[in-house]
């Protein structure tokens, strides 16, 4: 629990460490004037995770504990809870929160922010929830290395057609920037693993990029969307635009044009929606559960709480009336910014200033050495220079600079060594070996071991 004399000061509440969140604490506490007030940050992980990079992280090409930040060590001057805040009373302006460890407990604040983020948009897909593997998570983008990376072992320890068929079939369904990048770094580590195989090659494999809408990376617009389609196809992906997976029970794909495989792996990066812990917090939402926000991120109808991110309906004041900032990385983190100025204005008595941020571009790596870029909505990147610029980004957006350095170290050693293509399997269950070991034995088997000691003793006084 936070420190109880910290109440005596005004406490800005900030619900949520990730983009958002980080970055409004960053500005919040670089503002603050001494003793001026109290920050307390609140999310279940003790860490920021960097989104863009977990393809990167699934693909081998960044280690996991470099892209994610740990908030302790980030905001030494803000009070930090590992906990959910799973209920929110305006007029007494508390939280509740429940910590990891520990009865749940009220925390007074005097300025909310909320900054949940978002979650994973599923569909009611018989075999989804039993199957699929999502990519919203460093978790998960390790496991979902691993994952490959075991199927690629037992396909190469069988010689059942069968076996070998769907567990080298890999099934990604969603073709925004999550999923194209996602099968790109997949499919690339996947070539590079199967060169230490004795009976497996990248011909052997099936690659399936499945998207509801008419083209991929829509974001890009209808040019580099085609070209990155046909690169894909080129490496011998297969790219099914206006069709949806109706099944995957079993690990059975059905898809709605009618292609049906069997497939080990299945990924689901079909979007995102706000989380659902926001209908607890008292706040409007919009028609899709986002917070609704008016353009100085305060929340409609509430001077003292603000929202921005993936949770937040913010209007997008440099594309026009009725238009919304789309829930990515840039429009978060300029946000916080604006966000913490803003809070410091209200604190002060000061006048709080509009959002309007003009899109810098956007860049997408689709594996080593390819990528797609637009820059300042004009310039368009292509191929090696889209993905260096994507790579130069991103690390500079990393935040903390020793996070930094260790991004730019694990790309410079990659220069120089061969990707580690070694799955371990066993990290999602570390304890079942030890399990096993200390299990007692069943009595039958003590029993058959005792009389084999028998024998064996023997068998060694009668050879003496």
């Amino acid at each position: 629990m936070p420190n109880s004399r910290a109440r005596k000061l005004p406490r800005i509440l900030i619900v949520g460490g990730g983009y958002a969140g980080l970055y409004t604490a960053l500005r919040v506490l670089k503002k603050l004037r001494g003793d001026e007030a109290t920050v307390t940050v609140v999310d279940p992980r003790s860490y920021m995770t960097y989104l863009p990079f977990l393809p990167e992280a699934a693909g081998g090409n960044v280690a996991d504990r470099n892209l994610v930040a740990p908030l302790r060590p980030a905001l030494k001057k803000a009070e930090v809870v590992t906990g959910h805040v799973v209920a929110v009373d305006h007029t007494r302006k508390t939280a509740t929160v429940t910590p990891v460890a520990g009865d749940e407990y009220e925390l007074g604040f005097d300025y909310l922010v909320v900054a949940t983020g978002s979650v994973s948009r599923t569909f009611p897909i018989p075999g989804l929830a039993e199957h699929a593997i999502g990519l919203k998570t460093v978790e998960e983008a390790i496991g979902l290395r691993n994952h490959v990376l075991w199927q690629l072992d037992k396909a190469d320890s069988t010689t059942d057609p069968d076996v070998r068929r769907k567990a080298l079939t890999f099934v990604f369904v969603g073709g925004g920037f999550a999923g194209v990048e996602a099968v790109g770094e997949i499919e690339d580590m996947a070539r590079d693993a199967a060169k230490n195989y004795r009976h497996i090659s990248r011909d052997d494999m099936r690659f399936v990029l499945v998207e509801a809408a008419n083209r991929i990376l829509p974001e890009m617009g209808p040019d580099l969307g085609l070209w990155t389609k046909e690169k894909l196809e080129q490496r011998g992906i297969e790219v099914h635009l206006n069709t949806s997976m109706e099944s995957c029970v079993d690990q059975h794909v059905v898809l709605k044009n009618g292609l049906e495989t069997p497939a080990s792996t299945i990924v689901w990066t079909a979007g995102v929606k706000p989380s659902p812990l926001l209908a607890d917090f008292g706040l409007p939402l919009g028609p899709k559960g986002h917070i609704d926000t008016a353009a100085t991120l305060q929340v409609q109808g509430f001077d003292y709480v603000w929202s921005a991110g993936d949770n937040a309906q913010v209007p997008d004041l440099a594309v026009g009336d009725g238009a919304w900032c789309p829930p990515n990385a840039q429009h978060a983190c300029r946000q916080a910014t604006v966000l913490g100025d803003n809070i410091i204005a209200r604190l002060r008595g000061h006048r709080q200033k509009e959002y309007k941020h003009k899109n810098l571009g956007a860049v997408a790596s689709i594996g080593l050495h390819k990528g797609v870029a637009i820059m300042f909505g004009k310039l368009r990147l292509k191929g090696r220079p889209a993905w260096w610029f994507h790579r130069l980004y991103h690390g500079a957006m990393m935040p903390t600079m020793n996070r930094k350095i260790r991004v730019f170290l694990d790309w410079t050693l990659a220069v120089f060594l061969r990707r580690e293509t070694v799955g371990l399997p066993e990290m999602t269950h570390p304890r079942d070996a030890f399990v096993d070991a200390a299990r007692p034995e069943p009595m039958l088997r003590r029993a058959d071991r005792a009389n084999s000691l028998a024998l064996i003793a023997d068998d060694g006084r009668s050879a003496g």
